[in-house]
């Protein structure tokens, strides 16, 4: 049924209100989702919830136009090329599979309801979820029946389940049985990853191998050491990969697993009437997208429309909806990171008093310090009444971790934005004094000598210098665009493990800008006399090549596209402009620095000379912007 479609006389506007719920939790595959959305509508309504997802709604709603009216703007020449491209990639990512590998993902069952059932067994088989009326963190599947999840509003839960018992959250407790299920973890991977408290990846291709068992088998037997250990149940998934792996462990919980064997006819047969909201990496949004723009259900249809992937999207994204419909994803163990930031946050129901906000600020502060580590910048979170993010940041001039310097410059921060009514408040510490605090050197982190040197060995090849690469791979320093907003609860995020974010979020162009080829365009100009003559050097160089891609930084886009075209090439002027302005990429030969020195001498020496108002040149602004790099003012 199409949205907002009603039958007979009867509307059902819930039916539009499709971004509050989703059914892909296990143990939610019988539940009545149209009920569950009426009831979520009927109880939103009107609330600054409701008026925020109506926003949201907007705002994709305007994105699923705009990918429609370029999908119309492409030729069928346009789709031929683009065909070409998506079939060479394709053949480039299959060379890239990995079978040799055996990937298994552990997530336990409920974790946190688990635990308070058993610890308190009275509970066991009534409908219970841990959280309160104004969040819940996760339900037990007895709640899932009825339709309650996590993410969800207690007292929306509340209307779903009358019977619904609520358990507060108790981290400490869930910390201590994450410890006891990594443990187990430990004997069969050493350097397993741990995503969360409930869940872990093992590489247990080794202990495959030493054992003579199979994939299965050591499955088995580590769920049945995790109960023994625990008393909690847990599921597992084993795949030739990660992607595949996790999508596995969903698929026979709770307190089961499942086995894709490594072998490409398995895997292709497995994606192929995979459904696209299954695929880590694809959330609500994305999935809408891909549905209602280019009517994208399952995994498969991703090679069906590969042409049109690799027409809208970046190369990045491109290449991740490729990836997911051969079924290929990360096989390596990947290296541990540092930790670049740690952050607290806490939800409770909107209040403006300015005490109580304080209060909070003290409290998170005091868990900052908790963490002991020492960190230059301080981020405060804030969520507003009406569900707007604020964030606002200061970077010090000394390390600070203590409790009383934590909350005396996040106050600063809570109290330029007073009064302001809020629902939750989070610290980030970033920018940590790794080297003082004795953490472990990152064999990753390249030094600056190296870097130079790197730089230097490709500065011919402009494709291995451009920007693009520079940002991958040097300058990987874990930035957020803001704490976390799914765990409404008190607790620390290690961002060493990059989150799978909206894999829609298109790259800037400026980051397939080759670094390299603009400096070819800079040398080609010698002076900032002539301006036209320079916008048209750029103009020249910036000319498509085979009507498609461009010469600068290599993106591709289709000739109908020609507001976008206009837009690249206005972004590759300015950031020449850019450069030529600040003086980065100077035209004039430098003088040897025995030359520097005595200019540098001289200006010492004229310190104290004041010229007379006849000696003072008045010159025209202008010639600031445009002749400022030849001028010895």
């Amino acid at each position: 049924m199409e949205r907002g479609e009603s039958v007979g006389d009867t509307p059902r506007p819930w039916q539009s209100y499709h971004t509050v719920y989703t059914n892909a939790k296990a143990g939610m595959d019988g539940v009545d989702k149209e009920k569950v959305q009426r009831i979520v509508y009927e109880m939103s309504k009107g609330s600054k919830y409701f008026e925020n997802e109506e926003r949201k709604e907007a705002f994709i709603g305007q994105k699923i136009e705009n990918i429609r009216a370029q999908c119309e703007k492409l030729s069928e020449i346009d789709k031929s090329h683009f065909q070409r491209v998506a079939d060479k990639r394709i053949i480039e990512l299959e060379a890239t599979r990995d079978l040799s590998r055996i990937w298994l993902h552990v997530d336990m069952d409920a974790f946190y309801a688990a635990v308070e059932t058993l610890d308190s067994p009275s509970l066991r088989g009534k409908p219970m979820a841990v959280g309160s009326m104004s969040m819940i963190s996760t339900a037990n599947y007895e709640a899932r029946r009825f339709g309650v999840r996590a993410a969800m509003p207690g007292f929306i839960a509340r209307k779903l389940c009358p019977e619904l018992i609520f358990i507060p959250t108790d981290f400490k407790k869930y910390t201590y049985y994450s410890g006891l299920t990594r443990k187990v973890f430990q004997k069969y991977d050493p350097n397993f990853v741990a995503c969360s408290l409930d869940e872990a990846y093992l590489d247990i291709t080794d202990a495959c191998k030493e054992r003579g068992i199979s994939s299965g088998e050591i499955a088995e037997e580590l769920r049945t050491s995790i109960y023994e250990e625990t008393g909690l149940t847990c599921s597992a998934g084993i795949a030739p990969n990660r992607l595949l792996a996790k999508v596995c462990s969903d698929i026979n919980k709770p307190n089961g697993q499942f086995v894709l064997p490594n072998d490409r006819m398995a895997v292709m047969t497995f994606i192929s009437s995979l459904p696209i909201r299954k695929i880590g990496g694809i959330g609500k949004v994305t999935e809408h997208i891909l549905r209602d723009c280019l009517g994208i259900y399952t995994c498969e249809h991703m090679l069906q429309k590969s042409a049109l992937l690799c027409a809208l999207f970046s190369r990045s994204s491109a290449d991740f909806f490729l990836c997911v419909g051969l079924g290929i994803g990360k096989t390596d163990t990947p290296e541990a990171k540092l930790r670049k930031s740690i952050s607290n946050e806490r939800t409770f129901s909107a209040t403006s008093d300015e005490g109580f906000l304080y209060q909070k600020l003290d409290m998170l502060s005091t868990d900052m310090q908790n963490e002991c580590l020492r960190g230059r910048t301080l981020t405060l979170k804030l969520k507003t009444a009406s569900f707007e993010v604020r964030t606002r940041a200061v970077t010090l001039q000394n390390y600070i971790f203590s409790r009383e310097d934590i909350l005396k410059h996040a106050s600063k921060l809570l109290k330029a934005e007073l009064p302001i009514s809020l629902r939750l408040i989070g610290l980030r510490v970033s920018h940590f004094n790794e080297d003082k605090m004795g953490s472990p050197f990152d064999a990753k982190q390249k030094t600056l000598a190296e870097f130079i040197n790197e730089s230097g060995k490709h500065v011919v090849d402009s494709s291995s210098f451009g920007l693009s690469s520079i940002c991958d791979d040097h300058f990987k320093i874990g930035t957020a665009t803001g704490l976390p907003i799914d765990n409404h609860e008190t607790q620390s995020h290690d961002s060493r493990e990059p989150s799978n974010c909206n894999q829609l979020s298109d790259c800037n162009q400026s980051e397939k800008f080759g670094g390299n080829s603009l400096d070819t365009v800079n040398k080609r100009a010698n002076s900032m006399d002539d301006e036209t003559a320079s916008s048209s050097n750029l103009k020249e160089e910036s000319l498509w090549v085979d009507e498609y891609k461009c010469s600068l930084c290599g993106i591709e886009l289709p000739p109908s596209f020609v507001d976008e075209r206009q837009e690249h090439f206005d972004f590759h002027l300015a950031e020449r402009l850019q450069k030529e302005e600040s003086g980065s990429e100077p035209r004039i030969v430098p003088k040897p620095r025995s030359v520097h020195n005595d200019r540098t001498g001289n200006r010492n020496k004229q310190k104290k000379h004041k010229p007379s108002p006849e000696d003072i040149k008045h010159l025209p602004i202008d010639v600031f912007f445009v002749k400022r790099n030849h001028q010895n003012l």
